[in-house]
């Protein structure tokens, strides 16, 4: 429920994603490290981080990321 649905929802309350295995789902992209954070725009560096669990994607990344594990196939085609 939320916007989509015709309902407002309170500025105070964002909604925010769950958590995303970032190594897992870069797996199942069949790409390596390099070629998903290039792909994705982030630092080779940052997914590593994430990987380790040492920081969690966070914002604009894990929308994206969410994104990219449900629906894949449209998140490539929009990236081009």
């Amino acid at each position: 429920m939320g916007h989509a649905c015709g309902q407002s929802i309170p500025a105070n309350k964002a909604q925010v994603p769950e958590s995303v295995d970032v190594e897992d789902l870069h797996r199942k992209m069949a790409m390596i490290q390099e070629q998903f954070a290039i792909r994705f725009g982030f630092s080779v560096a940052t997914l590593r981080h994430w990987e380790r669990g040492e920081r969690k994607p966070h914002g604009p990344a894990l929308v994206l990321l969410t994104l990219t594990e449900r629906e894949p196939s449209t998140v490539m085609r929009a990236l081009g």
